[in-house]
């Protein structure tokens, strides 16, 4: 991934463990073309070992130290117990950043049948050393590929008319290869809408329940912004879904997680009660699909209740999906 073939001692690498031995545990630099390095087992940990597996496994991924990097003889010793939860974040943050770029380098070598330490040598270490990560390159190209990639060049020599060799300046790699990176870094790196969910039951019992109802899911709406806005859909009484579609996890979170106390005070404000069933937050389009397919089992069964339209019954069945505007039936 980088343009060193060895790590700097006191620098946190992610490491996986290959194997157990007498003295220590051999691993893998992930980063580092997967050389191999050791743990002795009294960098394990800093209190006494009761249970070498309760510490080290085989096949586990995580952050540790470099304590000596012997580059005549290869030899790297690590430490586990050395590493603290700063180097940790920070080591585990880098490498997310490395593999994502790693990734996208080798299918575009892959893709065009092109050596990958070549892509590397002219496009993926001078990003790192100019930009400290090739990752905050990419995020770049995602909106302005040519200002970042058309500056880039490399010398090339070649034999002139008069048999002397000549240095000339190309650009750093051909069309193809630009255009195959820029669109395999578009499809991993444009930022991706997500969708937060929250999950309450609201009764009121009051004189206009309904209405009380109503004017609470107006005020979780009311809680959303054009970046986050806020929907409210009634699934069966008393269960209510609240989502908002956002491409800031945090900020999704916090908006519905205000929603739904605004909900929740608007209706406890004419003495009805809201009950949180799932806190805010990210569902998959699988969630979306589970959802999709109860609520239209609900209104199937609605459908089918026979006898008056009117009666206390039917109103307590619930209902499947509506807006708010026509938000009807008695709830509990």
């Amino acid at each position: 991934m980088y343009e060193q073939k060895y790590p700097e001692v006191d620098m946190a690498v992610m490491i996986q463990v290959k194997t157990i031995a007498d003295m220590g545990a051999y691993v893998s630099l992930l980063e580092y073309n997967n050389i191999e390095g050791m743990i002795l087992f009294s960098e394990l940990s800093r209190r006494r070992i009761r249970s070498v597996s309760s510490l080290i496994k085989v096949g586990r991924q995580e952050p540790v130290m470099v304590l000596r990097v012997d580059k005549e003889k290869g030899y790297i010793d690590l430490s586990k117990r050395r590493v603290s939860e700063e180097d940790i974040q920070g080591c585990e943050e880098r490498y997310n950043k490395s593999k994502l770029v790693h990734s996208i380098m080798r299918h575009v070598a892959e893709t065009l049948n092109i050596d990958l330490e070549e892509l590397y040598i002219h496009i993926g270490w001078p990003l790192y050393r100019k930009y400290g990560h090739a990752f905050e390159a990419f995020k770049l190209i995602v909106t302005e590929p040519d200002s970042i990639l058309d500056s880039m060049t490399r010398e090339v020599k070649e034999v002139g008319p008069d048999g002397l060799e000549v240095t000339k300046v190309v650009p750093a790699i051909s069309d193809d290869v630009k255009d195959s990176l820029i669109k395999n870094i578009r499809r991993r790196m444009t930022p991706q809408s997500m969708k937060i969910r929250a999950d309450i039951e609201m009764r009121c019992f009051q004189f206009d329940g309904v209405l009380h109802i109503k004017e609470a899911m107006r005020k979780a709406e009311a809680a959303g912004n054009k970046d986050c806005p806020v929907k409210i859909k009634l699934v069966a009484a008393p269960l209510y879904v609240l989502t908002t579609q956002t491409l800031d996890k945090e900020q999704g979170l916090l908006v519905l997680t205000n929603a739904v106390q605004a909900c929740t005070e608007a209706i406890e404000h004419h003495k009805g009660k809201v009950s949180v069933k799932e806190a805010p937050r990210a569902v998959s389009e699988r969630d979306d699909r589970l959802l999709a397919e109860a609520m239209a089992k609900l209104g199937t069964a609605n459908e089918e209740v026979s006898g008056d339209e009117d009666s206390e019954e039917e109103e307590d069945t619930g209902m499947g999906e509506i807006d708010i505007e026509n938000a009807t039936g008695v709830h509990e």
